[in-house]
């Protein structure tokens, strides 16, 4: 038996992921989403290219699947519940409401233009139901994308939590093909249960898992990172096993530690948001290397068809019946509508399919390829122009990158915070001794037109300042008022 040679494998890896960094960052450039390159590094190299032979769709799956969790866990992780909480019901309804209507016009479409059975059409249209969280948080992320009201974190929350509804419908429609003589109502017990289990669980194994990360003193801070993926791995997995939905509980396990506070907190966040970012580049070079290009050929004008009744018809009648009864303006609801991302969630359910022996899967898998690109390249290229021609854009707060690092270790209750000092409050002006802060209160730097200052009791403060306060939560209220601006969390590398 000839001996295997790991070697090349890893180098052929590493070469993918170097290139695939360095054509991102050249298309960042271009304004090219950097996820659409990542499937284009993968389509060169693929069969049809540079000749790497990948066929494996079990195995695509299955590292889809595992990408996801750990996608939609640094998801919640970054959502920040005071933002999220008014657009709930909203989210739900896009994520429900949303998906069953998307799913309906696309079946209808296909089934009514190209006469596919109503099951098949009705596969075709839960796999492209769900907006793809790894899309929406990685593009309005490099293109540093701020959104007017509710919108950001509305799409955010929607692209987290509509992906159990797709992953449920497709397998459920799956569960129709193969057994003809099942009934529709038959899978609402199953897809009740999935959801109601999935949210109790990710609700339940969070806090279990904030607890155990505040109470298990390991001996090394990487131990730490070791545990999180641990976790992680834990509560989607046993959430599925026990008969829930994973994917929704580790979104809401997610939710819940990144609005809490636990030891290494932000050395976690960053860990997690590097996993996150090699999962998806990983993923859609995996999906590029499973399809052939010659292949696409064949159906694409079915496919062209399918994605501009998605794009134009299908997301915005989604969006618009979800939200027919929420207070939210019309320009705001139209770019909820525009940014229906499709990224690597359909292409991953589409193999779902292929691997249950569907007819005409393969057909369906060229089409929801193609529908992913036309979702990336024409919605993805465009979020800025339609944003702002909608009138929604709006700056980012500028974060400034401390040079100095501050881990909490979980034994008191305060942080280190940045306070904007306001022009005309008490701290314009003043010293910092005169100021009179908390004992506790100890301001560590003063950011001021680009350098920072070390500050002493005597340095004046001036409107614009930044500072940076480490201080007792009791005593952030006191820090507000007396430095006239606003507290929020210190951002620090």
């Amino acid at each position: 038996m000839g001996e295997v040679h790991a070697e090349p494998y890893l180098l052929v890896v590493g070469v993918l992921l170097i290139a695939s960094l360095v054509v991102s960052r050249l298309g960042g450039r271009l304004g090219i989403p950097g996820l659409l390159l990542f499937l284009g590094v993968g389509m060169v190299a693929g069969s049809d290219g540079l000749g790497i032979q990948f066929h494996d769709y079990a195995l695509a799956q299955t590292l889809g699947i595992v990408a996801l969790c750990f996608i939609l866990f640094q998801g919640g992780l970054d959502t920040s519940w005071a933002h999220t909480r008014p657009v709930v019901r909203r989210g739900l309804s896009l994520a429900t409401v949303g998906v069953l209507v998307t799913a309906g016009v696309m079946a209808t479409f296909v089934h009514l233009a190209f006469g596919w059975p109503w099951l098949t059409a009705w596969l075709l249209g839960a796999v492209v139901s769900s907006t793809d969280a790894s899309a929406v948080f990685s593009v309005l992320k490099e293109r540093a994308l701020g959104l007017k009201g509710d919108v950001a974190p509305l799409l955010e929350f929607e692209s987290g939590g509509n992906d159990p509804m797709a992953v449920f419908l497709t397998v459920g429609l799956l569960e129709l093909i193969g057994h003809p003589g099942m009934g529709v109502l038959e899978i609402v017990p199953l897809f009740l249960r999935e959801m109601l289990l999935g949210a109790l669980l990710g609700v339940l194994l969070g806090r279990a898992a904030l607890w155990l990360l505040n109470r298990l003193q390991l001996q090394f801070e990487g131990l730490y990172s070791v545990l999180s993926l641990a976790l992680a791995l834990t509560i989607f997995s046993g959430t599925a096993v026990l008969g829930g939905s994973g994917f929704l509980a580790i979104y809401i396990a997610g939710v819940i530690l990144g609005n809490a506070d636990f030891i290494h907190k932000r050395s976690l966040i960053s860990f997690h948001d590097g996993l996150s970012w090699l999962m998806q580049v990983a993923m859609f070079l995996t999906l590029g290397l499973l399809v052939n290009p010659r292949e696409l050929l064949p159906t694409a004008g079915l496919a062209l068809a399918c994605a501009l009744m998605l794009v134009f018809v299908a997301r915005p009648l989604s969006v618009y019946l979800s939200l027919a009864r929420a207070r939210m303006p019309l320009n705001e609801k139209s770019m909820v509508a525009w940014v229906g991302l499709r990224g690597a969630v359909p292409i991953v359910l589409a193999t779902f399919p292929l691997l249950a022996g569907v007819p005409e899967a393969q057909t369906l898998f060229n089409i929801v390829f193609f529908i992913v690109l036309t979702s990336v390249l024409l919605q993805g290229t465009t979020l800025g122009l339609v944003a702002r021609w909608l009138g929604v854009r709006q700056a980012l707060p500028l974060r400034t990158a401390y040079p100095i690092t501050y881990t909490p270790t979980g034994q008191g209750k305060g942080g280190m915070v940045e306070v904007d000092v306001r022009g005309g409050s008490e701290a314009d002006g003043a010293r910092i001794v005169d100021l009179h802060l908390p004992p506790e209160a100890l301001v560590i730097l003063i950011h001021r037109a680009g350098e920072f200052l070390i500050p002493k009791g005597a340095t004046e403060l001036q409107a614009g300042d930044s500072v940076l306060v480490l201080a007792q939560a009791g005593d952030l209220g006191d820090v507000r008022h007396k430095l006239g601006g606003e507290v929020r969390p210190g951002q620090l590398p």
